[in-house]
């Protein structure tokens, strides 16, 4: 049996955001086929329905009840953020691909997963609804770990837009690390290098905002120098990854010029940063061949640490 999950679910490409959205299912779509050569390498697993209390670990109770109510009047929330009659049960499962792969990882079935989930989450606050995300998949998966034994909790996020939900989850707590590499300033204008945390979470908060243009040759340092610094001072129990692949020089809506080549470099020190069990959860990435090609280099050095 492989070491390494692949979590999905059909549901997720009933989210409905319109064709011309780019957070579309045809992203899922485009994973599936790239991944298809690494099939006999994975593990295939389907999330179950998760328990709203675990939701509401992170979110208050008002805040599922109008994320399911714009479901269901298929009301967008804002501009960017669009939801149609399947969107709830979508957002939920897509926190239970985290479950899922902990339950897994906890069980001793697996190493490692990657939840290939729609939506992502990592832009959603504790109330707030915001670019694309509807729960904070990431920060959910990440207090479920926390209650199944893994007390202190690393989040990497390479996406290229800084995840404001995610840190301010976890701004005044030093139980979770969040470290953060995006392009700076954009979208959401969060994620400069003097935000490092308050209170008990001073210090456990570490973003690296970078220019527009920004390369392989300037990402790659942060990756192999500072994530091995950060793990080895905070020393966490499991890495959880948010995996948006719009850094890449392909990608339409943001303009680092990472490459295909770097990015599975970003993933291999990520794999061999620390000997933790490790769970990759789906961000942004809107270049349809991009996301494929660098979904599929993610997974094969998944399989290969």
């Amino acid at each position: 049996m492989s070491s390494v999950a692949f979590i999905y679910d059909p549901i997720f490409l009933e989210h409905d955001t319109g064709l011309s959205h780019p957070e579309n299912a045809n992203r899922l779509r485009s994973i599936l086929r790239a991944i298809e050569p690494l099939r006999e390498k994975l593990l295939f697993l389907e999330p179950k329905p998760v328990p709203l209390d675990l939701v509401m670990q992170v979110h208050p109770s008002y805040h599922v009840e109008f994320i399911e109510e714009k479901s269901l009047s298929g009301e967008a929330i804002d501009s960017d953020t669009q939801v149609s009659s399947e969107s709830y049960e979508a957002a939920l499962m897509a926190v239970g691909a985290g479950k899922e792969a902990i339950d897994k990882i906890v069980s001793q079935e697996i190493r490692s997963a990657f939840c290939a989930v729609r939506p992502p989450g990592h832009h959603a606050t504790t109330t707030q609804a915001m670019g694309f995300c509807l729960f904070n998949n990431i920060a959910i998966t990440a207090r479920y770990a926390q209650s199944m034994g893994y007390e202190k909790v690393m989040i990497i996020d390479f996406d290229v837009h800084h995840g404001n939900g995610t840190q301010e989850i976890f701004y005044d707590d030093s139980s979770v690390f969040y470290f953060s590499t995006h392009e700076y300033p954009a979208y959401p204008g969060t994620g400069s290098i003097d935000e490092c945390g308050s209170g008990e979470g001073e210090g456990f908060t570490h973003n690296f905002p970078m220019r527009s243009y920004s390369t392989d040759d300037d990402i790659l340092p942060i990756y192999e120098e500072d994530l091995l610094d950060d793990v080895e001072s905070f020393q966490p129990d499991i890495i959880l990854v948010s995996a948006g692949y719009d850094l890449h020089a392909a990608d339409p809506l943001a303009q680092l010029q990472v490459s295909t080549e770097g990015i599975k470099k970003i993933v291999e020190s990520i794999m061999h940063c620390s000997n933790v069990p490790k769970v990759f959860m789906l961000e942004g990435g809107y270049n349809l061949n991009a996301l494929g090609e660098s979904v599929f280099e993610t997974i094969d050095a998944m399989i290969s640490s």
